[in-house]
Formats: structure tokens, C-alpha cells, sequence
């Protein structure tokens, strides 16, 4: 493992172990939505980049501000919010299928990063709650706008539990 780098230096870029770590770390802190909002192809790659130093903290909407500084803080770099360019932060979220308009067409499965989505060819299709991370990629590929986005409810407290704990 190497040194840290003297106030004002330059830190050496880490070595391929170092790296590996690093990524790992990066990819455990992001929402792992694998929505491409970064400019990458999921929280994996996105996460390979910042390793690489490559790419900056700041570039997933889904994290919002406290993922952005959480990354940064992991980097080692000053915490900023999150670009919102790329997107609009919102609470977590999961695809629904309006039944009645599916069509069966299947884009809506070509189009979910993690196999959310189940049905066949002609036939109506529904979204597994516990696989969806709520990207959203799904809503543009409908030809027949039949899935909309509703919040995650919040979980009730277990039988018993006291609620003010």
C-alpha cells in the first residue's frame, strides 16, 4: 500500500489492487439503479471510472447530494452536490404496469437493466417489486405510455414495534 501523499503533492495513482478496492467501496456506496444518468453504462463502470479517476463524484441523480459527498469523501476529494444536469433527484420508486394497456410488445423488457420485468411476447407483462430499482428506462421504451413510476411506501413498523424509537 502506498504512502499518503505530502500536503500539496500529487497522490500517485493507485496500483491495480488499490484500484480494485477502491472500486468496490465506490460501487457499495452508489443506489445501484444501473440507470445510466452518469454517462455510464451502470454503477459498476461508473464506478471503475472514479477508481480511475476518471470521473468525478457528483454525476448520479439517484444518490442525490449525500451519495455525491459520500463518493467524494471516499475519494478523498472536497464534497459538492450532485450535477443536476443529469437528472432530477427522487425518492426510491418502482416500475407498474398498467395491465389492462400492455400489449405484450416486450420493449419494456428489452429495455430494464435488471430483469425486472417478466412476461411474454403478446402477452401482458408485470414488474417484480423486490428487482426494481426504479430507473425508469422502462416508461420511454412503451409504445403505449402503460408504466408509470409509483413511490416505495415506507415501511410500517414491525407488529409490536414503538413507533417513537
Amino acid at each position: 500500500m502506498q504512502k499518503p501523499p505530502a500536503p500539496g503533492a500529487a497522490r500517485q495513482p493507485p496500483d491495480e489492487d488499490e484500484r480494485h478496492a477502491l472500486t468496490e467501496r465506490l460501487d457499495r456506496l452508489l443506489p445501484q439503479t444501473q440507470c445510466g444518468q452518469c454517462g455510464y453504462a451502470g454503477c459498476r463502470p461508473y464506478a471503475e471510472a472514479m477508481a480511475r479517476g476518471e470521473a468525478g463524484p457528483n454525476r448520479c441523480p439517484p444518490g442525490g447530494d449525500a451519495g455525491a459527498h459520500a463518493l467524494a469523501k471516499t475519494l478523498g476529494m472536497p464534497a459538492r452536490p450532485y450535477d443536476r444536469n443529469r437528472g432530477e433527484y427522487k425518492p426510491h420508486q418502482v416500475a407498474f404496469i398498467i395491465e389492462d394497456e400492455c400489449i405484450g410488445c416486450t420493449k419494456c423488457i428489452q429495455a430494464c437493466p435488471v430483469d425486472a420485468i417478466v412476461g411474454g411476447p403478446k402477452h401482458m407483462h408485470t414488474v417484480l417489486d423486490d428487482l426494481c430499482t426504479g430507473c425508469e428506462l422502462c416508461v420511454p421504451a412503451c409504445p403505449v405510455d402503460c408504466i408509470v413510476m409509483e413511490p416505495v411506501a415506507a415501511a410500517a413498523p414491525a407488529a409490536g414495534a414503538d413507533p417513537k424509537i
